[in-house]
């Protein structure tokens, strides 16, 4: 396995422990799995993995119906 290091910002790693630690993983998992993820998403595409699983679950919705929504859910 190889290793890599990455400069994230302390709060992110606080809250990826504890994501990791409730899902009973390692952060070393989360971060491969996101990464796996990233790989088959392709480089093709500007949408995020996570928008391609969703499309279809909405009858009618689009990818800027769905970034509004967010927008305005986390503001």
């Amino acid at each position: 396995m190889a290793k890599l290091t990455l400069s994230v910002d302390p709060k992110v790693v606080q809250h990826a422990k504890r994501y990791a630690r409730a899902r009973r993983i390692s952060v070393s998992r989360l971060v491969e799995d996101y990464l796996q993820i990233l790989g088959h998403a392709g480089l093709d595409t500007a949408e995020p993995p996570v928008l391609r699983e969703l499309r279809g679950l909405l009858r009618r919705g689009s990818t800027s119906d769905y970034r509004r929504h967010v927008i305005s859910k986390y503001r």
